[in-house]
This record gives structure tokens, sequence and C-alpha cells, in this order.
């Protein structure tokens, strides 16, 4: 579906006449292990770029023919090289000036330490200023529970406080944030929406998907010159772990942030955006009409940046066990009553948005975790392409954790029939979240979790990505947890029936992820023709023990030839 443009090892095997007509090379990468990740999966010893495009793969001697007086010359001495790696489904336009300029938490391990580190922002805070932070996770920490406002409540008497979990799908606020936001004892619930109360009927601060809202409404944004220099930090962090290419999901503030740096010739990073598409056919509507005003929906890409799709919730969070599933989820390794989650909001408006998407030529990707959720999602995109068949929309469904038979099944049709359907899965959930995930599944679920080998025995082909800042932006960790599925600390709660080998898990970052960036013939495998985006390592994945791939150090990265990343000596 995906043809190679050149799998040829030399130049010549591209239609080259010969020796006296090969263009010098710009740089050469020699003495090494060049692994392709072609559609044969070979592996060569050196390669050739000019003009930013890759022009020769295959022996040292044959590489080396094209050195010329000014060519550089990288010698591997021994280490790999592979395509740059992508990372399919990210939040780093919003994850820069989070990290940079917020309380940040994923390695907090007790409530106190939270406690101390709001404590710290708040004596330097003035009287009012909202104090924000992110990624504690419950599985974490010490105390093995939320975060609560009566935690907070004791170091923020006079300011605003709201720590979001990691997931993103709830958050805590401290009763200076509840009294702002108008949320109190008696507020109802909101639809798709949590408001978590303890035995007494009282506000715990907790406040889980469109119960969020009051209080994001609330918090001061980012400001633009924050949001480029954070995207300049993720973009160094990116590199300095293979990653030569993003899927990002965000708004038009975050485009615009991008479009900046694109334009000044500072985004050192291939960005295909999905902008938020809201919860109602008015706000489909209008980001359609501000992505045609942004951006071709074609996916032409604009220097570095192009616009993907657009992006739809149909569910929460397994962690937060509002994740919309058939049977219910467990708490504490017991059933949670009769709650089974929620969809977002109305899914009969949800398919009237893809319907409108796919109208208009555009793709979509939504969120959806739970199995029914899965089912909503997968049957929506092939009833809208029955309707009107159209080819390479490349609709996805992000996280895909629980899919049932039926999913996995329609799934397939769908790759093979419209090229659409696709699995955007984060392997690194596994061990990052492997703490929080079991006590809410229950051992029948936890088996089946994000079904790698099923979707490969089912010749479905899936991109692979973080969600940072959800989990750790490394792609090591992510293939590393695709082979092992080992969590945190060294347990195995998921199994491992669902495990891949490492070539398949290198080809979910790279070979597989490009087609959904709509970037196929220009990376994803290091083939004669396709761009220089390239990442070099201190060791060869294919040979090493997989327990040490979450090991791997990142030596070099270049895209389109140039060197964004070299690590300190």
């Amino acid at each position: 579906m995906f043809p190679p443009r050149c799998a040829g090892w030399l130049l010549m095997a591209c239609g080259v006449a010969g020796a006296q007509t090969r263009p010098v090379a710009d740089m050469v990468l020699v003495h090494g292990t060049v692994l392709t990740v072609d559609a044969k999966d070979s592996t060569a010893q050196a390669l050739a770029v000019r003009g930013g495009r890759i022009v020769a793969v295959g022996t040292d001697a044959a590489v080396m023919r094209l050195v010329g007086s000014h060519t550089q010359i990288v010698d591997l001495k021994g280490r790999t090289a592979t395509p740059g790696l992508i990372d399919t489904h990210g939040h780093y336009g919003e994850a820069g000036s989070d990290d940079l300029f917020h309380v940040t938490l994923p390695d907090a391990t007790s409530i106190a330490e939270i406690v101390r580190r709001v404590k710290a922002r708040v004596d330097k805070a003035k009287p009012g200023e909202w104090i924000v932070g992110f990624g504690w996770d419950e599985g974490k920490l010490a105390e093995k529970r939320y975060l609560y406002a009566s935690d907070l409540d004791a170091v923020s008497p006079n300011n605003p406080v709201v720590m979001t979990n990691s997931t993103g799908h709830y958050l805590t606020a401290n009763s200076v944030a509840l009294r702002l936001a108008k949320i109190a004892d008696d507020t109802p619930d909101p639809a798709g929406g949590t408001i978590d109360r303890d035995a007494s009927g009282h506000v715990t601060g907790i406040l889980k998907e469109n119960a969020l809202r009051p209080i994001s409404a609330l918090i001061p944004p980012a400001t633009p010159a924050q949001m480029r220099d954070g995207i300049l930090m993720e973009a160094a962090n990116l590199h300095s772990e293979g990653v030569t290419a993003v899927k990002d999901t965000a708004s038009e503030h975050v485009w615009e942030a991008y479009r900046d740096l694109n334009r000044e010739g500072r985004l050192d990073l291939r960005v295909c955006m999905l902008w938020r598409a809201g919860q109602s056919m008015v706000t489909a509507n209008a980001v359609l009409a501000q992505m045609r005003a942004a951006s071709p929906v074609e996916r032409v890409y604009d220097g570095r940046l192009a616009t993907c799709g657009a992006k739809i919730f149909m569910d929460g969070s397994s962690i937060a066990r509002t994740a919309w599933s058939y049977d219910p989820w467990d708490k504490d390794g017991v059933a949670d009553g009769t709650n089974t989650g929620y969809p977002g909001f109305d899914p009969e408006v949800y398919r009237s948005m893809v319907r409108m998407f796919h109208q208009a030529g555009v793709s979509v990707g939504t969120h959806a975790i739970g199995d029914k959720a899965i089912d909503w999602v997968v049957d929506t995109y092939a009833q809208v392409l029955k309707e009107k068949p159209t080819i390479g929309l490349r609709d996805s469904i992000i996280h895909a954790y629980l899919p049932t038979p039926h999913a996995t099944e329609t799934m397939a049709m769908l790759e093979a029939k419209y090229d659409a359907g696709y699995p955007e899965v984060q392997p690194v959930f596994l061990y990052w979240l492997g703490k929080s995930m079991p006590p809410n599944f229950g051992p029948e679920r936890l088996a089946r979790t994000m079904p790698l080998k099923t979707y490969l025995d089912h010749g479905i082909r899936w991109g692979a990505g973080s969600d940072y800042a959800v989990a750790p932006l490394a792609p090591r960790l992510g293939i590393w947890a695709s082979v092992e599925r080992e969590v945190m600390g060294g347990a195995h709660s998921f199994g491992t029936a669902e495990a891949v080998d490492v070539h398949t898990a290198l080809r979910s970052y790279t070979a597989w992820a490009a087609p959904l960036i709509f970037l196929e013939r220009e990376v994803g495998t290091l083939e004669v023709g396709k761009r220089a985006d390239i990442a070099v390592w201190d060791k060869n994945p294919y040979a090493i023990p997989a327990s040490e791939l979450k090991n791997l150090r990142c030596e070099m990265t270049f895209v389109d030839g140039k060197v964004v990343f070299t690590r300190a000596k």
C-alpha cells in the first residue's frame, strides 16, 4: 500500500548511469550498521546524503566512492543508524510551556513531596496568582491515593492551585480554585464529567473530564513567547532521543506558535497537527474553518509544518475509570459498582462530526480507550466511508487500549479497504502507568490491554507514540515496552501474550508511523530518495537483549541531513 520510492542498495540501482555521473555526497555515514526498516528490513554498512536526501545505501566501499573534497564523513565506529523516529501522538506545543513555567510532578513519589513543591511555588507567588502543575500519578505515590484539596489548602490559603493528573483527564483543585470556579457541594455533575465527593457528600477537589472546564477556563494561558520557548525546548529533548517528527494535538494558539517558528526557520522538527474539534457541530465547523485558513487540509507541508486533521474525544481515562466500557471498571481490585464510564458527549453528535470532516476530506483522530468507545469509533468510520468511499484519509483510533474482536476485525477491514482506521498506541503506558492501571482493570482486561500481537496477527499496522507529557517522550522506552510489557518496578501485570519483537516495535515508530503523518514517501525508512532524517545509536537494537532496549542511547540526530543533536562526550 505504501511502496518504497527506491529500495536499491546503490545509487546505480535507481537509474544513475555510472561512476562518472554520480554526484558528490554532502555527507556520508560509514563503518557502522544501517537499519533501513525498508520492506525487507535490509541492513547495510553506510549511506550517503546530498541536498538533504539519501542518495546511496550500501557497503562502505560503494558509499565512499561518492566522497569528494568537501564531503562530511561521519565515522559511525560500529554504531547503528536507524530512520529518525516518529511520535504519532503528543502534546508538545502545550507541554513545553508547562515544563518551563509550571510545577512538574511526574517524579513525585508522595503527597508530601507534591505539597512541598506547591508551597515552594506559592512562597514566590503574589496573592491570587494561579499555581499550576501537572503529572502526579497516584500509582507512584507512597499513599496510593488521590491528591485532594485538603492536602493543598494548608499551604495555599490565598492562591488558586490546580494540579493535573498525569493522564490529563482529572485534576485536583484547592478550595480557593473551587470557589473561583463556583464548584460547591451542591454543584451537579456536568454531562460527560464527574465532581468527586467524599462519603459525606463534600467535594474533594477531584474533577474529571468535562467537570474540568470551569477551572480550565480561569487558568491564564501561556503567552506566545512562552509557547515558542517551550516548543524549542521540547524539540531539543526529542532530538536527544532520536525523534525527528511528531503528530501533535492542540489548538489554534499552538498552531500559531509552530507557524511562527517555522517561518523563522527555527523548527528543526516535522510537525503534523491535529486540531481539537470540541464536542458539537458548532465547534467542529469553527475548527474546520480555522484549519482551512491556517493550512491546506490536503496535508501539504509548509516547510516542516502541516495539518493532519481533527481530534475528537469519544471517552475518558481508564485510570480515572471514565473510559466508556461494556463492563464495570474495578476500583482497588474490586468492582466499582455499575461504573462503566461514559462517552465524552452524545455519540450521535460525534458521528455527525466525523461525517462532516469526512465530507470535507479531513482526517479524524479519535481518542478512544474503553471497548464500547472503540466499537463506536470504528463503526462510525466504517459507516461514513461506506457512504462516501474515500481512500487515504487515515483516520485513527488514539490509544485503542481494549478493542473487542469486532473492533479488531473492523480496523483490519478499514486499513485494507480504505487506508484508514489505524491504532495510534502508546506502549510506554504499560511501563509508566502500569501501577495505576491494574487496580482498575482486573485480570481479563489486563491480559488484552494494548493487544499489539493481536493487531499484528490481523494484519493491522499501528503508529506508536508517547502522549507526552502523559508519559516520557523517549521512544526507546516504548520500543522496550512493546517487547517486554514490563511495569515500573519489574512486574508483568499485563502478561506477555501481546508482546511483539523489536523489529516490529521499531517499525511502529518509523515505517508504519510515517503514513500517519502523510510522509511515507519522504521519511520513515532509510532508502534512496528519502529525506535524511536519521538517528544514530550506541548499540544495535536488533542485536542486544530485549531488557537493554530501554537503555539505548542516541548519539546523533539528523533532520534533512543537518545535525540537530550530538551527544557530548
